[in-house]
């Protein structure tokens, strides 16, 4: 136990250095993100882009947003696939062997991100020492370390001829870490990056099931299927009788309010906390500082350099963006990056609000393609969200997931269809569904005038899932695992009609199994 208590104070202390770091871009944050933008043009000028851009002309930002137009990743992808061929000094100096792979939310067409080195160090790696850095800050008495870190990873790739690697970005993490987050972390790397995942989650909790976990990491969807196989194999009743010890868990990727009572009934511990970050593809963003807080720190010396531009804007085709020195609060912006990854000026498809300016905070608010405006009700996933869960505790429900698509009713007229899976259904679905509709009137003025009288958004029809529907579409469509989520908002219905088949298949094959 002595030896324990040495190495959580000695990791402790090297961990501790990096807050006075992070006060310096709080107290600076202009200054740090002009130098930022200097490093990247300074690298970005020995790329063929930056020749193509006349990187020499660029001085400033406002050169730099007149040389550089924004990019969606369609518009980025010719440069990024000469690089996959083994192109070197395209968006990035030297050769970069590793991407990160994301489904698109619409399609199963899949984005290559590059992961350069300086990205791989500077950006993903600093990230994760600064969230044990201000999970420490906020509290102090923690015993992290003497324990293992159960992380749930997806999938990797590899080319050996050319050492390519292409997976999943928590693959590509898991495989790149240094030795010692390793032999802290569980399941084994073999385990880690296998592809199978119904085998892999069986081997995860086989080999968690006897260690000291401290901490969880991974997508909160993923990591419910995983606690919940833990407790079916163990036996246990609960996570904290299986491992008493477990005191954080660090998530992102989706909003975590529509799970957080799934986990508090899992982990019924006082002593639990939750840390969020928010950590794509394209770059670690955000992590939140406090311990109660309604937003997450931008980190601002990651090698990205940060613009906004004002969703209202965007919406009307203005792509008139601003740097951080001309945000304002109550205002919603689509995010764009210049990271050290080789992104220039990319849109990377995500809605972000500040919820401080000093320092610099912000929440998720949607992507520019997560919504529904088939009707003119601009309905955003935030909306919904809020709506799902202020209902779940009203009706002391809870859910698993949910997808919504619009349907057209008459020429005029339509409404939205959730389809629903619950962890534990409510005792009246309809006044569930009418608590839903109340609050999305609260929460979104367009939404309410569109139901008004039920002329053009008629009541929201809701299909009830019972048979893992979800993970059957996952699956059938390669999105096992990983950062890889549901849908929430289409404005199409092709992926609520692939589930809706899904589950009339499954009902068919049970009524004749019954005759």
């Amino acid at each position: 136990m002595a030896n324990f208590s040495v190495k959580n104070s000695i990791l402790s202390l090297v961990i501790q250095k990096r807050i006075k770091n992070i006060y310096k871009f709080i107290s600076n944050p202009f200054d740090c993100q002009s130098e930022i933008l200097k490093y990247l043009i300074k690298k970005g000028k020995k790329t063929s882009f930056g020749k193509e851009h006349n990187f020499n002309e660029i001085s400033d930002y406002n050169s730099f947003k007149k040389n550089i137009p924004i990019r969606k990743y369609e518009e980025l992808a010719p440069y990024i696939n000469k690089i996959r061929n083994g192109d070197t000094d395209v968006l990035w100096p030297g050769k970069i062997k590793r991407f990160a792979k994301s489904s698109g939310t619409t399609n199963s067409k899949s984005k290559y991100i590059p992961v350069t080195d300086e990205c791989l160090q500077e950006c993903h790696f600093k990230a994760g020492k600064d969230m044990l850095s201000l999970y420490e800050n906020n509290f102090p008495k923690s015993d992290l370390y003497n324990g293992k870190g159960l992380m749930l990873g997806g999938s990797l790739n590899k080319f050996s001829k050319e050492k390519i690697q292409e997976g999943d970005l928590s693959a590509i993490l898991l495989n790149e870490f240094p030795f010692w987050v390793s032999y802290h972390r569980v399941p084994d790397l073999d385990t880690a990056l296998m592809k199978e995942w119904d085998e892999k989650l069986n081997k995860i909790a086989h080999q968690a099931m006897n260690e000291n976990i401290t901490s969880l990491t991974g997508v909160p969807s993923w990591m419910l299927i995983l606690l919940k196989r833990v407790l079916a194999l163990s036996g246990a009743k609960n996570i904290y009788e299986l491992w008493p010890n477990l005191e954080l868990y660090m998530h992102g990727g989706v909003n975590f309010e529509p799970y957080k009572k799934q986990f508090e009934e899992l982990i019924p511990s006082k002593k639990m906390n939750y840390l969020e970050n928010y950590n794509a593809s394209e770059g670690f963003i955000a992590v939140q500082d406090q311990s109660v807080s309604k937003g997450m720190l931008l980190m601002l010396d990651y090698g990205i350099f940060y613009e906004f531009l004002d969703i209202e804007k965007y919406r009307k085709a203005d792509m008139n963006a601003v740097d951080l020195k001309h945000v304002e609060l109550g205002k919603k912006y689509a995010l764009i990056m210049s990271t050290n990854a080789g992104l220039w000026r990319y849109l990377i498809g995500d809605i972000i609000e500040f919820t401080s300016i000093s320092p610099f905070r912000i929440k998720i608010a949607g992507r520019t393609k997560s919504c529904i405006n088939t009707f003119g009700e601009e309905l955003m996933v935030h909306n919904t969200d809020q709506a799902v869960s202020e209902a779940c505790k009203k009706n002391n429900c809870s859910i698993n997931d949910y997808t919504i698509a619009p349907i057209f009713i008459s020429n005029n007229s339509g409404g939205h269809q959730w389809l629903i899976e619950f962890e534990k259904k409510p005792s009246d679905i309809k006044l569930f569904m009418k608590e839903i509709d109340d609050n999305l009137k609260k929460l979104n003025s367009d939404y309410e005038a569109k139901r008004t009288d039920d002329l053009i958004l008629k009541f929201p029809e809701v299909i009830i899932l019972e048979n893992k529907e979800f993970y059957k579409w996952l699956k059938q469509n390669k999105r096992l695992g990983g950062q890889n989520k549901i849908p929430r908002l289409n404005e199409s219905r092709i992926i609520a009609e692939e589930i809706i088949a899904i589950k009339n298949k499954f009902s068919t094959n049970q009524n004749t199994n019954n005759n």
